[in-house]
Order: C-alpha cells, then sequence, then structure tokens
C-alpha cells in the first residue's frame, strides 16, 4: 500500500521541478524530501525521478505515479472535507419519523428550529404510527422516530435492546362533545357519565390511543359503544360535531380544536399519552444527536405553554 504522504512529496517534486522547491513548498528540509522520494521508489521497485543540473525530471514511472497520485489526493482531500463536514454539521441526512398530531403540533416547531441551526443538514419528515415506523427505524430507514404507543415506555426498554427511548412529555387526554351536548357544562366529569354515548376512536389496529381509550372505559366500569372509527382526529372531531357521538382527544389535538366542539377535563384523569423519542441505540450521527435536543426543547416549551382548559376552548374546568 502507497504511503499518501510520499504520493505528495512526489507531486510536489514534479509540479516544481527540483527538491529544493518541493521541501520549501511542504516545509520540509531537503534530506527530508530526498529521503522520502528514496523509499518511495523502494516501495514500488522503480527509479521515479532524475536529478540534472536544472533540478529534478520525472521518469515514465514517476510521472504515471505523479499523475495518478495527483488524483488519489484529490479525492482524499475532498472525502475528508466531505466528513469534517458533516461531523461538523455542514452537511449530512436527518430522517425522522412522525405520528400525526404531532407532525400537526411540535413537530414543525422541532423542524424550524433545527432548520434554523442547521440550515446545511437536509431534513427528511415522515409521517407514520408507531406500529409502522418502528420497524422501519430498525430497517435503517430513520434516524429517530416519535411514538406516542405506551408500549415504548422508558421503563420497558430493556425489551428492545436495539432501541433506546427517551421519555419527552406525557399528552393528557380530554373528552370531546358537541356544542350544547347536556353534559358540556357540567362540573365535574368522570368517564363513566359518559358510559351510554356512542364514541368515536382510532382504530386499534395501528393507532396506540385506541388501546389508551379502550383502558379509560374499562377503568370507569363500561364497554363503550364504538359508532365510528378513524385514525384522523380531524374526521373524529367532525362527527363530533355534527352530534354523531364522543371522543377522547389528545392535548396535541385540542389546542386547535374547531368552536363548534366543547373539550373538558375528566376526573380521574383517562391515561395520558406517553410521547418519546425512539433512537437505535449504540451510534448515534451529530444530526440525530442535535435533532433529540431540539426536540427536548420544543417537548419542555410544549408543556410550559399548556394554557389553562378554559382559555383555549371556553369550557368548563374542572
Amino acid at each position: 500500500m502507497l504511503d499518501s504522504r510520499r504520493l505528495k512529496v512526489l507531486c510536489e517534486v514534479a509540479r516544481h521541478g527540483s527538491f529544493s522547491a518541493a521541501a520549501e513548498a511542504l516545509g520540509y528540509t531537503q534530506p527530508a524530501v530526498s529521503r522520502q522520494i528514496a523509499t518511495l521508489e523502494a516501495e514500488v521497485g522503480a527509479v521515479l525521478v532524475r536529478r540534472v543540473p536544472q533540478g529534478a525530471v520525472l521518469t515514465d514511472a514517476g510521472r504515471l505515479l505523479s499523475e495518478r497520485g495527483a488524483a488519489v489526493l484529490s479525492y482524499m482531500q475532498d472525502m475528508e472535507d466531505e466528513l469534517h463536514a458533516l461531523l461538523g454539521m455542514e452537511g449530512g441526512t436527518l430522517r425522522l419519523a412522525t405520528f400525526a398530531s404531532a407532525a400537526g403540533s411540535i413537530v414543525p416547531r422541532a423542524v424550524a428550529l433545527f432548520r434554523g441551526r442547521h440550515p446545511a443538514v437536509e431534513l427528511a419528515v415522515e409521517m407514520y404510527d408507531p406500529d409502522e415506523s418502528i420497524p422501519r427505524l430498525r430497517a435503517g430507514e430513520f434516524d429517530l422516530a416519535l411514538s406516542h404507543d405506551p408500549r415504548a415506555d422508558p421503563e420497558r426498554q430493556g425489551q428492545a435492546e436495539d432501541l433506546d427511548v427517551v421519555s419527552l412529555f406525557d399528552d393528557p387526554m380530554y373528552v370531546a362533545m358537541p356544542a350544547g351536548h347536556a353534559l358540556s357544562e357540567a362540573p365535574g366529569l368522570s368517564m363513566s357519565a359518559f358510559a351510554s354515548e356512542p364514541w368515536m376512536l382510532a382504530t386499534g389496529r395501528t393507532c396506540p390511543d385506541a388501546r389508551l381509550f379502550l383502558r379509560a372505559c374499562h377503568d370507569a366500569g363500561f364497554e363503550p359503544r364504538i359508532a365510528f372509527q378513524n385514525d384522523d382526529y380531524g374526521a373524529i372531531l367532525g362527527f363530533v360535531a355534527a352530534g354523531v357521538g364522543v371522543a377522547l382527544v389528545p392535548d396535541m389535538v385540542c389546542r386547535a380544536v374547531r368552536g363548534d366542539v366543547v373539550i373538558r377535563e375528566l376526573d380521574p384523569a383517562p391515561p395520558a399519552r406517553p410521547i418519546s423519542i425512539i433512537l437505535p441505540s449504540g451510534y448515534r450521527s451529530p444530526a440525530a444527536e442535535a435533532m433529540l435536543t431540539v426536540l427536548g426543547e420544543v417537548g419542555e416549551a410544549w408543556v410550559s405553554d399548556r394554557p389553562a382548559l378554559a382559555e383555549r376552548t371556553g369550557a368548563v374546568s374542572v
């Protein structure tokens, strides 16, 4: 294997036409340049440079090696520059998976903050529920994924040693009912007060929220009557507004709730959604570490900015 440093010395001799000029360009002594050329000649088994009164002349082998060597050195320099840019957050790609309600709430804030700090990093965001995003994360298609699945709770991460789980915050669930509903202004509401109501909820096949909802109903002592299932909270709230039934909706959705829907807190509160970041264990790219920091900051701000329920909906708060 040829030494790149000796190739560089040969290229400088070829460029400047003498050992002394090459030594000056490299910051070496002339004897050091002579030793490097002699060692290189021994490695390749051929004379590369002939000394002449005017300086130094490359042999055919020397010209071949210097021309090809210059291309190799240029490629290596480009590679080093790209690597330094990547490690210095001046390039690279970050792939983030998010679920729908995070995509409509905290993710835009995180993307804006990340791009403001690291504009040279190419950021790709795709929307999947955890049942789809986590297998793709394991397959290397994403660098990190946002999750609202209780099964990814940090206390359970030992069951998935290939993944790290970083908790962001708990996302409380509230009951949504149509404006004018008989219970819209009733004090001290609980889940059991809605036992006879038809319910709108997400599909249990892909959305973890459906499992939280069923748990809340069972804790309250009733089996819910399901009128409509869909993983789009906008569609669910549309059915609620039309008077088809009621629904449990997360805080992420409630902050942009429509005016013909009333949002109420419940006592006792239903199980909250644990919002977390899932990453592969072990190596994390600088971009992934930076996004982890950004999501942590955005999560803290989201919780601290959480307004009182009455202030954002006009509903009676318990």
